[in-house]
């Protein structure tokens, strides 16, 4: 009797601990954003953008300039007679290699500063994640690559983007 009363009482604790539990979940609040959209619609990005495509605008008429430069000088390379061309073969290679190491330098610049402002774009966002979502009450907050379904209902990319360009002025 009294081992009928403990198995009893041990399912009656488990049952109060499953709806408890699930009470508690019932209570979560979840949402989701749509990671790409807010990337592009936060004027921060904009900004970034704009200033990235100048400074990529303007090494690219440079680099345009030397490349032609560079084609020119291999032109007239190419009409020496080969005594002249075994002469200033050592000249043209030399100017070629700066080009190139150059050239490689400023676009390892340009992706660096690119991924330093993705990072701090990306900082913003799941900053502005966080402040909304403890605002808000939201007990998780996802990125809708992750998800296979999403319920519209639960996305909030609208409050954020509108949060994070607000900030951003």
């Amino acid at each position: 009797m009294r081992k009928a009363a403990m198995v009893l009482w041990s399912a009656v604790a488990i049952c109060s601990l499953f709806i408890f539990v699930g009470s508690a979940q019932a209570a979560d609040k979840f949402g989701y954003i749509d990671l790409s959209r807010t990337f592009s619609e936060y004027n921060k990005t904009k900004g970034y953008d704009k200033n990235l495509n100048d400074k990529e605008k303007t090494y690219t008429d440079d680099r345009d300039k030397k490349v032609a430069e560079l084609k020119a000088l291999q032109d007239k390379f190419n009409l020496l007679n080969d005594k002249e061309r075994e002469a200033k073969k050592g000249e043209l290679e030399a100017k070629m290699k700066v080009f190139q190491d150059a050239d490689r330098k400023m676009q390892e610049e340009l992706r660096k500063e690119q991924d330093e402002k993705m990072k701090e774009i990306l900082k913003d966002i799941e900053e502005a994640v966080k402040k909304y979502a403890e605002k808000e009450g939201y007990t998780m907050v996802f990125n809708d690559r992750v998800l296979v379904y999403q319920n519209k209902a639960l996305e909030i990319t609208n409050q954020i983007i509108e949060a994070l360009n607000k900030s951003s002025k």
